[in-house]
């Protein structure tokens, strides 16, 4: 280095603090983290909520809730993701600003954490699919809800709520395709939700596409295949590259609504153990953070993280990879705002 770059830098660098930055594009997220030039809030302080947000009773003035909904009646195998809410609460230091979209989502929508959704019964399904649908139903126009779960049963009330004036699309990231029929009695499980949707005219078929399906039932997903909804088998990524299964799903959505929902077991155990139903051979976290960023731009009106059951997961990946897709989504909803 040259005397004089070196002089450069000393003059510029030597007595700045951490907060002090000269590029105005990295400003406005300085502002979120420190609250003055020499204090930064430590990550681990204050009351946890998803993703960081602020806290805030009700929907008024927001652009996007996050919102926490802890139930998992709807289980097939191993429960436990109603505590996904509060685990990705737990979890610190995602965000605020996302380097390869050069966004800072918390800068440019007002985003709050507005709680969860109020349950009558922690016994009954089928009141918490009312409730839940009932609880959508109040979010005023031009407030996008990005979601917590507990199961993936809680996607189909969402849905209900959101696509009434006009069918959704979907991005569906998963090991499982989740059309299956009524089994034990019950057609409200996590297995079959996009059925349901798709039956009750909520959900496009025809402008879904599901990511990353495999494993052991195959059989009971041909609803998927008969409905006109594009599947892609992890074999399907692996061999297109995330690139082109990117341009698919854009292709597949179109310019119409869309509804993003990434089920943790989407991804290969060796990173999100921590889940009711995993499948081995799924997904890379980049690979997922790849397709998520590729939807930047979209109509994104609602999303959700689902299925993340923490007490499998002693390192706490789970969580905190679910809440690094949670940060993927908004900040692919923050690239068409209103």
């Amino acid at each position: 280095m040259d005397a004089e770059k070196l002089q450069r830098l000393r003059d510029k660098y030597a007595n700045a603090l951490g907060g002090e930055v000269h590029d105005p594009a990295l400003k406005k997220v300085i502002d979120l983290v420190f609250s003055d030039p020499q204090r930064r809030k430590p990550p681990y302080s204050g009351i946890p909520t998803l993703l960081d947000a602020p806290m805030q009773e009700g929907f008024e003035g927001l652009d996007v809730a996050l919102i926490g909904v802890p139930m998992d009646l709807g289980v097939t195998n191993r429960p436990g993701a109603r505590f996904g809410p509060r685990a990705l609460r737990d979890i610190e230091r995602i965000g605020p600003y996302h380097h390869e979209l050069k966004r800072a989502p918390f800068a440019e929508m007002k985003v709050a954490d507005v709680g969860d959704v109020p349950f009558r019964s922690r016994f009954s399904l089928e009141m918490c699919m009312q409730d839940i649908e009932t609880y959508y139903r109040t979010i005023p126009e031009g407030v996008r809800p990005l979601s917590v779960g507990g199961d993936h049963s809680i996607t189909y009330p969402v849905m209900r709520a959101l696509g009434t004036d006009r069918p959704l699309g979907m991005v569906h990231i998963d090991a499982h395709c989740d059309t299956g029929g009524e089994y034990d009695y019950s057609k409200f499980h996590h297995g079959g939700p996009f059925r349901q949707a798709v039956l009750d005219g909520v959900l496009d078929p025809e402008r879904s596409i599901q990511i990353g399906i495999r494993g052991s039932s195959e059989m009971i997903w041909e609803f998927s295949y008969d409905s006109g909804m594009t599947v892609l088998h992890i074999e399907d990524v692996t061999r297109m590259g995330t690139d082109a299964v990117v341009a698919k799903a854009r292709e597949v959505i179109g310019d119409g609504p869309v509804y993003v929902t990434f089920d943790v077991d989407g991804l290969d155990p060796a990173y999100a153990p921590g889940t009711g139903t995993p499948e081995v051979g799924g997904l890379t976290p980049r690979e997922a953070q790849a397709i998520l960023r590729g939807l930047d731009g979209l109509d994104i009106i609602g999303g959700d993280v689902v299925e993340v059951a923490p007490q499998y997961d002693a390192t706490t990946n789970t969580a905190l990879t679910g809440g690094q897709m949670l940060f993927e989504i908004l900040t692919a909803m923050a690239g068409r705002k209103g």
